[in-house]
């Protein structure tokens, strides 16, 4: 499954800042804009991760519906 988000890069002194705007939680501090992206690209991989574990524990035993939605925006 591949997504899009939008990343943000600030620089800050000597630092760049990044954060995702649609993922709350995905931000990184960094030295270079590279690594800033390496980084945030991680962020976002283990947030979404972390989120679907947490899901699948809370499901645990329940009777679901569980089906993809697509949204376009």
């Amino acid at each position: 499954m591949e997504n899009s988000f939008t990343a943000i890069f600030e620089k800050i002194d000597e630092w760049y800042i990044g954060y995702v705007q649609e993922l709350p939680g995905a931000n990184v501090q960094e030295r270079t804009l590279e690594e800033a992206r390496e980084s945030l690209q991680e962020a976002i991989e283990l947030i979404l991760i972390s989120n679907r574990e947490l899901a699948e524990k809370q499901l645990t035993g329940k009777n679901v519906v569980r089906e993809k939605i697509t949204v376009k925006l």
